[in-house]
């Protein structure tokens, strides 16, 4: 006996990642540098020399027992102070430790708050496009999953049919900016005008709706573009971070959960996102990657690879009349599918060796995403297959 929604999703593996593994395969066949694989958002600049260097002086500075021994589960204090002390001195916001909980990654992170919000019959709302794994992670938390429809062609927030879809059900409204896979950063008066909106529809319905921002690309952006801390503009924020993309550790699995002070039933919601990982089996994130924050909290990721790939990307595929909005962060660019359907675009570029992910379950599937933290030479290699596609 096993339960039949896990193995459904068990079965059929995310899009994203059913066409890495299909990359793979044929990379096998006709070689690597014959495959132009746009599929997995795998950061391929390197983690800052920072990092390296500061896992090597913890392994010859520290006992290994201590260094691979347990931590408190919510994270070890030192590591804590030292993303508070960060935070602090970048938003000017009254982080404390003890508001932040140290996770693996930020996947557990979004689990962990799902689940501490799911009282009955509670709603979660998606703005489209967003991140597909959205969706399994808010379903099984025992959350209703809504999808607002995307704001076209910019891909800011439709307030007005976001509006329309809120209830007394709505627990929260997850953000991810900058967003994959549109690129865009929302505005401060977008952001603005939906703090406005919730204060005014938290008090109709007599309890928060809170703002869980999911922020793993925060520190990726191009050409000085702001991105608002979500807690200086509404106090019902939930944050969840992971230092994968910024840091460049995808599968090294460290990040973190804030819960601000001024956040409604803020140390209630902290002790039963505590007791939500504790169900899920989280014993502490690991020891090793705590420390290395403890020191390195405070870097920040070369840009120039990808923005030097995101300006190439950008400026030639327009030019073969491919539409789409031009991203200010991340490493994303979601594109029109030539047609309208983005599956059958993709079933299309397979067969030249070009995978782009179809937009259908990020919530638009007219739309396809490409992610160019790849080399210079695959996509000047990929480029004609591109424009041969849209003269078709």
């Amino acid at each position: 006996m096993y339960n039949e929604k896990c193995y459904q999703l068990g079965s059929n593996r995310s899009c994203i990642r059913e066409l890495f593994e299909y990359g793979c395969r044929r990379a096998a066949e006709v070689g690597r540098e014959n495959v132009y694989d746009y599929s997995l958002g795998n950061p391929s600049v390197p983690a800052p020399e920072g990092v390296n260097q500061a896992i090597r002086d913890i392994l010859a500075d520290t006992d290994s027992v201590t260094v691979h021994g347990y931590t408190s589960a919510v994270g070890d204090m030192a590591t804590r102070k030292a993303i508070a002390d960060d935070l602090n001195g970048r938003y000017g916001c009254a982080v404390k430790p003890e508001n932040l909980f140290i996770t693996c990654g930020a996947a557990p992170g979004l689990t962990a708050v799902f689940r501490a919000l799911a009282t009955e019959n509670a709603e979660l709302l998606a703005v489209a496009p967003f991140f597909p794994e959205y969706r399994p992670f808010a379903e099984g938390a025992g959350l209703k999953f809504r999808v607002v429809p995307a704001d076209e062609p910019d891909f800011q927030i439709k307030l007005s049919a976001l509006e329309n879809m809120l209830t007394p059900n709505t627990a929260a409204i997850i953000l991810n900016s900058p967003n994959n896979p549109s690129g865009v950063v929302y505005t401060r008066e977008t952001l603005t005008k939906l703090a406005d909106l919730l204060n005014r529809k938290s008090g109709e319905y007599g309890h928060p709706i809170y703002l869980v921002a999911d922020e793993p690309y925060r520190e990726l952006t191009y050409g000085g573009v702001e991105v608002p801390f979500l807690p200086g503009i509404y106090d019902n924020t939930i944050v969840c971070y992971s230092y994968s993309k910024s840091l460049s550790l995808p599968g090294e699995r460290i990040g973190y959960i804030y819960v601000p002070e001024a956040a409604a039933d803020s140390a209630a919601l902290y002790a039963a996102i505590a007791g939500s990982a504790r169900v899920a089996g989280h014993v502490c994130a690991p020891s090793l990657l705590q420390k290395v924050i403890a020191r390195c909290a405070g870097l920040r990721p070369d840009l120039e690879a990808y923005d030097r790939n995101r300006r190439m990307l950008y400026d030639e595929l327009t030019s073969y009349g491919y539409e789409m909005a031009k991203p200010d962060g991340a490493f994303y660019l979601f594109i029109k599918a030539p047609g309208g359907d983005s599956e059958a675009f993709s079933q299309k570029a397979k067969l030249q060796d070009l995978l782009v992910v179809p937009g259908t379950d990020f919530g638009c599937p007219g739309y396809f995403r490409i992610c160019y933290c790849v080399s210079p030479s695959m996509i000047e290699k990929s480029l004609p297959v591109f424009k041969k596609l849209i003269e078709e």
